[in-house]
């Protein structure tokens, strides 16, 4: 029972958080939707922070095997689309880490660490995706090209949530479109069946 109560606090939490934004979701909040005393939620996450450490947990995990080390096989722009389509709904997912990124960062120097790991891997995997496009002739860019498109598919990756936000506040998370605006940022510079094969996943799926 204890164990399904701490699961249902941080499914609602999630929620709360993605919904509204985590400053804006004390943690009285959270105990009323599930109709618990505020005692029984701090019985199980002592504090506030303690609930938002515990769902980044859940999320890194989520990201790591994600940006693991990929297959030594050549990459292909399908899959690179698939990859990119998997971490846009994790990060849709866990959207209110994003929102708020620079907040929760200056707040907790320990999720501000992870997060940098995060995103250095993730430009680790961008590269090496790249790289991999590149050695088999499908990519063509110069060695600042590549430094430049590596930094703008982790900056367009990290904050699309934020700018998507704004814009249209109460839509859900398209990881589709997320997924094509990175690709345009490769499209420039592929060459051969490359580009030919991204033509035809665009026209698949452009939202």
């Amino acid at each position: 029972m204890a164990g399904r109560t701490r699961e249902r606090i941080l499914e609602t939490a999630l929620d709360l958080f993605n919904r509204d934004g985590e400053p804006h979701v004390p943690t009285n909040r959270i105990a009323d939707t599930l109709e618990i005393s505020p005692g029984n939620l701090h019985y199980h996450f002592r504090t506030k922070q303690n609930l938002i450490d515990a769902l980044f947990a859940r999320f890194e995990q989520r990201m790591l095997g994600l940006l693991a080390t990929p297959e030594e096989r050549e990459p292909h722009i399908e899959d690179i689309w698939l990859f990119l389509h998997l971490a846009f709904e994790a990060i849709g997912d866990y959207r209110f880490l994003y929102r708020d990124l620079t907040d929760l960062c200056a707040r907790n120097r320990g999720l501000h660490f992870r997060f940098q790991g995060i995103l250095r891997l993730s430009m680790d995997t961008a590269r090496g995706l790249c790289q991999g496009l590149a050695d088999n002739g499908q990519l063509e860019a110069s060695r600042d090209e590549m430094d430049a498109l590596v930094r703008n598919i982790v900056l367009i990756s990290t904050y699309w949530i934020a700018f998507d936000q704004v814009l249209e506040h109460d839509a859900q998370p398209q990881p589709v479109r997320a997924a094509w605006q990175v690709m345009s940022l490769v499209s420039p510079y592929l060459v051969g069946p490359a580009r030919e094969e991204l033509e035809e996943l665009a026209a698949a799926y452009r939202p």
